[in-house]
């Protein structure tokens, strides 16, 4: 329980520049690998973004890892990223494995109730879809 509320000046600063390097670092790396790392548009992007946040947390607050570490690992997880989207785009193979394909769930103003089961969406979840999207009603 020693140095449960303050360990030292020094850990305090250390925290403080680390966390500010690993910040500029992994916004650097986000902007040149672009717009589709953010974005949770397959599992794999979904993967990255989850990722990031523990890897900043990690390299800001614990001590034995080294900022070199930590930005190596922010390296990876984006180069990884950007290497399977483009592969996406070039090879069929990859990009049926990677991303996920549109389901119709509305058809002619009926709601297609045994796709939502399947696909284990609520109406709740469908109209505020919907409504995120500019639509104000659903002919039901």
């Amino acid at each position: 329980m020693k140095n449960i509320f303050f360990d030292s000046w020094e850990s305090i600063i250390r925290t403080f520049i680390i966390t500010i390097l690993a910040y500029i670092c992994l916004i650097i790396f986000l902007r040149l690998s672009g717009k589709r790392t953010l974005s949770k548009m397959n599992a794999f992007d979904f993967i990255v973004t989850i990722a990031l946040g523990p890897c900043l947390a990690t390299v800001s607050l614990n001590k034995n890892v080294a900022l070199s570490d930590g930005v190596l690992v922010f390296l990876i997880l984006i180069s990884l990223q950007f290497l399977i989207t483009t592969l996406s785009t070039r090879f069929e193979a990859i990009k049926y494995i990677v991303t996920n394909k549109p389901i119709l769930l509305v058809y002619n103003g009926e709601i297609l109730s045994d796709v939502m089961k399947r696909e284990r969406i609520t109406k709740d979840e469908l109209f505020a879809a919907a409504r995120s999207n500019g639509g104000t009603q659903l002919e039901l």
